[in-house]
């Protein structure tokens, strides 16, 4: 128990308790005032402000009662020599364990735009149809990992293979830290197995990359877009969305000109509302291109290489001839493939988190 109210003084340290405490009520005075919604913008960012304090106080109010609780039943169990208490407490003792190591992992999450819904990309590469058949893959995994960590995943768009599988997709993935999380996952993804598609039955390696940005609801509050610098195209979806995607070219890509970032959506029920959502992913790419443009003039002041994310090989999936999947970031590795391809990423995304801290 020792530990555990160590863990519980350390979670009140980068919890900020006292903190949030004075933040909760300047939320709620604010809240309070019937010209919020006025603007109504700044009436969403209060509500989700102070909904995330209030999750926050309330994941530490109930670690500190289930510790208090085990605490009496040790007590009672001692003074009363009762051994039928002990699997109540073991299980409390275990199910606090699991609460403190979920809030530690989060408690690594610091970035200015770790806690905002996530932009996504995944594109096939090298590798022919076994790399279109593995970024279908690539978004089945990230599809069930949302899905196993209660987020919300919406798919914008789709772009299906020649033969198989896709050749890319966008999606937002919505949902506390979503990109916070989700950035462990940018660069280039390896598939190594016996290719399905190969009548020689020969072991082949696949490509596909995944790429995250934050989401941000409202275009202008984060960056500038010159509207005659765009291309916006229309055309017809292809994929699902019942009769309304096949009587109207509703579907939209924008294309910026000056930097030839493409984004698209074809799963709004208007070619109004699929415009609207292309803008927004199209400023989260762009505002993460500045990101990386001024990382990389502090790296060339410091005289220090900087490393882009995009086309680096991060993690390698091995299913022929044994079976492995390993981050060569971070060197973690599992056997088990089929667990991880079915959205079992935590591990690997904790072992990021820990990484870059320490880097």
């Amino acid at each position: 128990m020792l530990l555990l109210r160590q863990r519980l003084s350390d979670a009140e340290k980068y919890l900020k308790i006292d903190e949030l405490k004075d933040q909760k009520l300047s939320l709620e005075k604010e809240s309070a005032n019937p010209e919020l919604w006025n603007d109504q913008d700044k009436g969403r960012q209060v509500q989700t402000d102070l909904s995330r304090v209030v999750e926050d106080l309330e994941r530490y109010s109930t670690l500190k009662t289930r510790i208090e609780d085990a605490e009496t039943l040790i007590e009672m169990a001692a003074e009363e020599k009762d051994q039928s208490l002990d699997d109540e407490i073991e299980r409390l003792i275990s199910e606090t364990l699991v609460n403190f190591d979920s809030l530690e992992v989060e408690s690594l999450l610091s970035g200015e735009y770790d806690a905002e819904d996530a932009v996504c990309q995944i594109q096939a590469g090298a590798g022919g149809t076994d790399a279109q058949d593995w970024a279908e893959m690539l978004l089945r995994m990230y599809t069930r990992w949302a899905e196993n960590k209660g987020l919300k995943i919406e798919l914008d768009s789709v772009s299906p293979g020649t033969e198989a599988g896709i050749s890319s997709a966008e999606f937002i993935v919505r949902g506390r830290h979503s990109f916070g999380f989700l950035q462990s996952e940018r660069g280039v993804h390896r598939l190594v197995r016996i290719s399905p598609f190969n009548k020689e039955s020969k072991r082949h390696t696949a490509f596909a990359s995944f790429q995250v940005v934050p989401f941000f609801e409202k275009v202008t509050d984060q960056i500038d877009i010159d509207e005659t610098e765009l291309r916006i195209d229309t055309y017809r979806s292809s994929g699902a969305g019942g009769q309304h995607v096949n009587v109207t070219d509703s579907a939209v890509r924008i294309t910026h000109t000056p930097t030839g970032i493409v984004t698209s959506c074809q799963n709004e029920r208007s070619q109004h509302q699929n415009r609207d959502r292309a803008m927004q992913m199209l400023a989260a790419k762009l505002l993460d291109l500045e990101r990386q443009r001024r990382d990389e003039q502090i790296a060339e002041i410091s005289g220090k290489q900087s490393n882009v994310d995009f086309g680096s090989q991060i993690r390698s999936y091995v299913l022929q001839p044994y079976q492995m999947v390993k981050d060569l970031r971070t060197d973690f590795e599992i056997g088990d493939v089929a667990r991880v391809l079915d959205g079992g990423l935590d591990d690997f995304i904790e072992a990021y988190l820990r990484w870059n801290r320490a880097k």
